[in-house]
């Protein structure tokens, strides 16, 4: 089963991001053959910068992000959003893809099940 999960929430804030991580990387550890591809967008995309340090206790998105990829999930970022942010590839997480629109629609199409956060 192909499962996309798009997020659109910043990373912080609220827990939209962290709930809708914590599911993807459930389903990548309990079923094996599911392939998960998370695409951020809109204020998402901060979820994917580098070397994010939070308070102890607290989650950490960037940690989560990289439990999906050696899951063997996709990170996919919206380039055009990462640009209205002033964000440039360099500054984003090992594995993390800037992405499309285009692609974005071709995963949607694939996807078994669309899931929004």
């Amino acid at each position: 089963m192909k499962l996309l999960f798009i997020l659109n929430e910043p990373p912080y804030g609220n827990e939209r991001v962290y709930n809708g991580l914590r599911l993807a990387g459930s389903v990548l550890k309990n079923e094996k053959e599911a392939e998960v591809t998370v695409f951020l967008m809109a204020d998402a995309v901060l979820a994917a910068k580098a070397g994010q340090k939070t308070p102890d206790g607290y989650y950490n998105v960037e940690r989560m992000l990289k439990r999906v990829l050696a899951g063997k999930g996709k990170i996919l970022l919206c380039g055009t959003c990462m640009d209205a942010r002033g964000l440039t590839e360099a500054e984003m997480m090992e594995g993390a893809k800037r992405s499309t629109m285009d692609e974005l629609s071709a995963t949607t199409v694939a996807a078994d099940k669309v899931l929004v956060f």
